[in-house]
């Protein structure tokens, strides 16, 4: 009884981190389904979404004067919900401009569409040192989902909680988009045959700004929660492509519920390695990739896709 006690934590810890990692995966698997590319930018969008949500939390008096004093009087908890909400759609408008960028490179050699996001990615990046500084900065939370509480004599923290909560609501708002909605109808079938969706008179160029935008909107949403429990510095991107591809080659590219159950697994093989061998938690998702890829291919929920020969 107290062993499973001891590793409650770490099983709460998993699943938290998973349904997060989940959540950027979203946002790069619709972007790699409907438009046939690896966004090499998406771990910058997040960390821009997240610096972007940090400076309307805590805004800067010098930049915004009167306003930026008066505002920050409003309580946390407000101002951390206008983050939450104003931040995305300003990551969203950078997507939009990012695909304008990109379509030149459509229909060309996928390399070409690799080296603009990767060097996307470079400049967003410097663009966060110029701005905010090289040093690691905090996200403030509000004291409502701050702190620790106890619970059978074990610390919980209660953000995780909270970011967990999060991210299972956006997921099932996605899934209801995509599911539920007309426009979500033209994103799958996009996703699964975009001559056909042209085809049908549906505006591929449109089609392909939207989804690039949304992407990065998820993306946001994912830096800005995840943030107080990765930390926030100008590099933090790359820790976060590599996990966001790893997860969508697991689940299967473009399954949205490959995604979702692909993220769990990765944060709770993540939560419990660290348990008994934390030296060994990064190490574990790489591990599950193999073991599964080795089975499977295309992953748990794969079907034939753009990644595959």
């Amino acid at each position: 009884m107290d062993a499973i006690l001891n590793l409650l934590p770490h099983l709460v810890n998993g699943l938290s981190l998973g349904l997060l990692f989940a959540l950027i995966a979203l946002g790069f698997m619709l972007i790699v389904g409907v438009m046939e590319l690896i966004n090499l930018a998406h771990g910058s969008l997040f960390a821009l979404g997240a610096y972007a949500a940090m400076a309307i939390i805590n805004p800067d008096p010098a930049l915004f004067g009167t306003f930026g004093v008066w505002y920050s009087e409003f309580p946390l908890a407000a101002r951390y919900m206008v983050g939450l909400a104003l931040a995305p759609v300003l990551i969203a408008g950078v997507g939009f401009g990012l695909e304008i960028c990109m379509r030149r490179t459509y229909g060309k050699d996928p390399l070409y569409g690799l080296l603009l996001t990767f060097g996307a990615a470079l400049v967003i990046e410097e663009l966060i040192r110029i701005v905010w500084g090289s040093g690691e900065q905090v996200m403030p939370v509000p004291e409502a989902v701050g702190g620790a509480f106890i619970f059978g004599g074990m610390i919980y923290s209660k953000y995780r909680f909270f970011a967990a909560g999060a991210g299972l609501v956006v997921i099932f708002l996605v899934w209801l988009f995509l599911e539920k909605t007309p426009y979500g109808a033209i994103i799958k079938a996009g996703a699964h045959d975009s001559e056909m969706v042209r085809a049908l008179g549906i505006n591929l160029t449109r089609l392909r700004l939207y989804v690039f935008g949304f992407g990065a909107a998820l993306a946001a949403v994912a830096g800005i929660v995840l943030t107080p429990i990765w930390g926030l510095r100008p590099h933090v991107g790359v820790d976060v492509v590599v996990p966001a591809f790893l997860i969508i080659v697991l689940g299967g590219v473009g399954s949205f519920w490959g995604a979702v159950i692909a993220g769990v697994l990765v944060g709770m093989a993540v939560g419990i390695t660290g348990a008994y061998a934390s030296e060994w938690s990064l190490m574990s998702m790489y591990l599950l990739l193999i073991a599964v890829v080795t089975f499977r291919a295309r992953g748990l929920f794969g079907k034939k896709s753009v990644l595959e020969a």
